[in-house]
């Protein structure tokens, strides 16, 4: 019985010392983790700031009846785009026109009173050429001429009223635009009191306005100043659906009054809307960009991992060894990190795996096929 005991124990500790062997041979042969690399990189990350804005519309206007009568014509469908002139609106003018008329009649019976009072006149100026009549005769034939010509000058007067009356007859759009939806039917009465018939609304170009916060504007203009950035901009917008409007905008306005309500600025920026994209009241969000090259070192921003003491990425060296490394990141933008401190152009810092590493370690790395931006 002892002898077996011994022989077991025996065995059982060279079984023990091979099973040893082998795991300590099979870790030792376990290859590097695999992880992807990215290089730090020199690119054009020019600062921006994304807003809320509102599309407006350049021109908007009601239109609306300047002369009262029975509607004859509507020219247009609902939402047609009209040229400026164009006429919407056709008011009869029977009784305008009848109007401008009796004036013209009153006009040429006024000036045949003034022929007659100047006949008298002449006639006045020979005979107290002569002493037949009394200088009072010649001052009242004066006075008649002078009365009317006055009733002449006054009934042109009326004509020119008579005239745009007859003219508000042919209700125009004043400028290009969109009409909206017309309020009124062909047998309407109207008049300067019904309200608006129709809105004329100008879609191209159309303006973007958006607020910016104070603090940000004054900000803007002290780095301007100092040279650090540019004054100009790039506009963009995205429309409500998540697409881009392919078209740039321009700023053209800045508020010179700070809104109370809400501490910003308000900027305005003009877009070509040739298609009609860009509805009046739209919100959309708005990216301001500068407009000048900024060269910056910048790293995918999955790259960089945080802890109580900071920033840090992890680099792999010539060596394929691991190193920690800490970096200043100064902005984000485009899913890249800006680094101010910390990195050199050209290092490979680790962007996918680095749960998988630890500083000192070998790696097996492969480079990223896009670094972003």
């Amino acid at each position: 019985m002892r002898v077996s005991r011994v022989l077991a124990a025996a065995l059982s500790c060279g079984l023990l010392t091979t099973i040893g062997i082998v795991a300590g041979n099979a870790y030792a042969q376990q290859p590097p983790p695999a992880v992807t690399v990215a290089p730090a990189a020199i690119m054009d990350l020019r600062e921006s700031v994304d807003l809320t804005g509102k599309v407006v519309a350049v021109q908007k206007v009601d239109i609306r009846a300047r002369v009262s009568g029975f509607l004859e014509k509507v020219n247009f469908e609902d939402g047609q785009k009209v040229s400026a002139g164009t006429v919407l609106y056709q008011v009869e003018d029977g009784a305008y026109r009848a109007a401008l008329q009796e004036i013209d009649g009153s006009i040429a019976a006024a000036e045949a009173q003034r022929d007659l009072a100047v006949l008298e006149r002449d006639r006045a100026q020979r005979l107290i050429a002569t002493n037949t009549v009394a200088q009072a005769t010649l001052d009242t034939a004066n006075a008649q001429v002078k009365k009317a010509e006055a009733d002449i000058l006054r009934l042109k007067g009326s004509k020119q009223n008579a005239e745009l009356n007859l003219s508000y007859t042919k209700i125009l759009a004043p400028f290009d635009g969109v009409v909206g939806l017309t309020t009124v039917d062909v047998g309407a009465l109207v008049a300067p009191d019904s309200g608006s018939l129709v809105t004329l609304t100008r879609l191209d170009p159309i303006y973007v306005e958006f607020p910016v916060a104070t603090s940000l504007y004054f900000s803007y203009r002290e780095r301007v100043e100092k040279g650090e950035m540019s004054s100009g901009a790039n506009v963009s917008i995205t429309l409500p659906n998540g697409t881009d409007y392919p078209e740039k905008g321009t700023i053209d306005f800045v508020a010179s009054t700070v809104s109370q309500g809400t501490d910003t600025v308000t900027v305005r920026a003009e877009f070509p809307n040739p298609g009609g994209t860009l509805l009046d009241g739209t919100l959309v969000r708005v990216v301001l960009e500068q407009s000048d090259p900024q060269d910056v070192l910048a790293v995918p921003q999955q790259a960089v991992q945080r802890d109580q003491q900071g920033a840090f990425v992890m680099v792999v060296d010539a060596d394929s060894k691991v190193e920690l490394r800490r970096v200043d990141v100064s902005r984000s933008s485009r899913g890249q990190a800006v680094v101010a401190k910390g990195l050199k152009e050209g290092e490979n810092v680790i962007t996918e795996g680095v749960g998988k590493v630890r500083p000192g370690i070998v790696v097996d790395a492969v480079a990223a096929t896009t670094t972003g931006g």
